[in-house]
């Protein structure tokens, strides 16, 4: 399967934020997806809704796992943590906002 960032964020939909159970997508937490093709290796830029967030190595764990079904390999998934911007609620899908009955 052809590795394109609109099959990476497909994957990613079905990534669940352990706490609230939305996609990390849907909750704004994914800022930007680059993917090199050639060497099959996707960088995630992203963030957490707070500071500290014990659930990072779930989510990433769980992000590698939806990827590889489109055969990226766990070592060519990159994620970059970043809090700039900070995330903030308005961030949030219509479809997220939907489902948290906002």
């Amino acid at each position: 399967m052809k590795i394109s960032k609109k099959n990476v964020e497909e994957k990613l939909l079905e990534v669940m934020d352990p706490e609230l159970n939305i996609s990390i997508v849907d909750l704004g937490l994914v800022y930007y997806i680059t993917v090199d093709e050639k060497n099959k290796v996707v960088t995630i830029t992203m963030t957490l809704t707070t500071i500290g967030c014990p659930l990072i190595s779930l989510i990433e764990q769980e992000v590698k796992n939806k990827l590889k079904e489109i055969g990226v390999d766990e070592k060519n998934v990159k994620i970059d943590l970043t809090f700039d911007p900070p995330w903030s609620m308005d961030k949030i899908s219509p479809r997220g906002k939907a489902m948290l009955g906002i």
